[in-house]
């Protein structure tokens, strides 16, 4: 099935309040190693000149420079650890602004119109991403790279994390950021236990109505509960067409056939009788906070934790996963080919790749996302860090989180908001 990679994801760039100035840095680390995973990932593609020069040159060829990061701005938790890091990083010089953006999908716009224009000094200089985002940038030759294994902080990243995104090779060209799985929370006031199944939670649909929504497609949020429904409504033994490309029209009609029969069931009983439905996990979050909606979602194991200790979210609200496990997946860091200031874009990635950075990200007071690094082959003191991090109401554990479901390839996203768009887009 043929779609436009952009068609159903536009959204308007939104800088959402002032800029966020921060300074990026670097730890001490030894040279990394090159990992088994960037080994087979990278296939033989020489690493760029900058990329291979001894990591002090780099770091000083980066002092003074302004990168713009273009990160998503939609969580309170996620700009203020943003913020917070420029305290480890500050003495190291380099500027950086924290663009705050609504959809990735946005920045990945922006690169291809540079390159449309000839434009060789681009605008963006790192770009948080994955995904069909990813795929889009590297069909399009936008990644500049490989440059992960030449990361100091790489030495200690997880065997074989990141060789993969989304089913597309990275070839090193984006740096493994953290480790995210969907997660849902209920309110234990209202619901005696959750809904541990999409089914389940359309009987909780029938039987509450109006209770229940989820974030409007094409949202990461939204697009991630269309495919979480996707896998649980398929038989296990058909998941497999999800890992290749979609093949054609016939098959994604066949395929998805019963997630739009499901849907079809839901939206008539959803909040707003489904004429309306949230914009993003944050404002299914405040519903659920004013008990509006009794279910929410989000992609950050202790969101619910965060929440609950910033007062978003009351103490009666806890999270789980259904009993078939959800969907995981890696975030990344990359550069744009047309990157003005790679050497600072560099030293910032490897800044929040670092023991420390990492950990305050893993922090469910701070932010809860899972980190990428092996923390059992950290220095005793950087590893003391992470064993130090307090275990809150409202936490998810690692076994309570059981092995996460692999995405669909990107291609079943496209094809999946489109006809999302094309079936409930009022």
């Amino acid at each position: 099935m043929k779609t436009n990679h952009l068609a159903g994801r536009r959204r308007a760039l939104a800088l959402m309040g002032d800029s966020l100035v921060l300074l990026a840095g670097v730890t001490a680390s030894p040279w990394a190693a090159s990992l088994a995973y960037a080994a087979d990932a990278q296939a033989g593609r020489p690493a760029p000149e900058l990329a291979s020069l001894e990591w002090q040159v780099i770091a000083e060829r980066a002092r003074g420079q302004r990168i713009d990061f273009h990160a998503w701005g939609g969580s309170e938790a996620t700009n203020a650890y943003l913020r917070a890091q420029a305290e480890t990083a500050a003495r190291h010089g380099i500027e950086v602004r924290h663009v705050k953006i609504a959809d990735t999908a946005e920045s990945v716009s922006t690169l291809l119109a540079e390159k449309a224009a000839g434009r060789r000094d681009g605008s963006i200089d790192v770009i948080w991403i994955n995904g069909e985002n990813f795929r889009a940038l590297k069909q399009a030759e936008l990644v500049w790279g490989p440059f992960v294994e030449r990361l100091p902080n790489s030495d200690y990243l997880l065997e074989e994390i990141g060789a993969r995104d989304f089913g597309l090779a990275t070839d090193g060209l984006e740096a493994p950021w953290g480790r995210a799985q969907l997660i849902f929370m209920y309110d234990t006031a209202l619901l005696e236990s959750p809904p541990r199944s999409m089914q389940a939670l359309l009987e909780v649909a029938r039987e509450h109505p109006g209770r229940v929504t989820y974030p409007q497609p094409p949202s990461f949020h939204g697009t991630t509960f269309l495919k979480q429904a996707l896998l649980e409504l398929m038989p296990v033994e058909q998941r497999e067409v999800l890992a290749s490309p979609v093949g054609s029209d016939a098959q994604f009609a066949e395929v998805t056939a019963p997630l739009w029969d499901y849907l079809d069931a839901l939206h008539p009983l959803m909040w707003a009788q489904g004429e309306r439905q949230p914009a993003g996990a944050e404002e299914q979050m405040k519903l659920l906070a004013q008990r509006s909606v009794w279910i929410a979602l989000t992609f950050v194991p202790q969101e619910v934790a965060n929440a609950r200790q910033e007062g978003r979210l009351p103490p009666t609200i806890e999270p789980y996963i259904h009993d078939g496990g959800t969907l995981g997946n890696v975030h990344y860091l990359a550069i744009p080919a047309s990157a003005p200031h790679k050497a600072a874009a560099l030293v910032w990635i490897n800044q929040l790749m670092s023991a420390e950075a990492q950990a305050a990200k893993a922090d469910p007071s701070r932010w809860g996302d899972d980190t990428v690094l092996d923390v059992a082959r950290l220095p005793p003191q950087e590893r003391a860090a992470f064993e130090a991090l307090p275990q809150l109401p409202g936490s998810m554990s690692p076994e309570a989180l059981g092995t996460p479901l692999s995405e669909p390839h990107p291609s079943w996203t496209d094809a999946l908001e489109a006809e999302w768009a094309r079936r409930y887009r009022n």
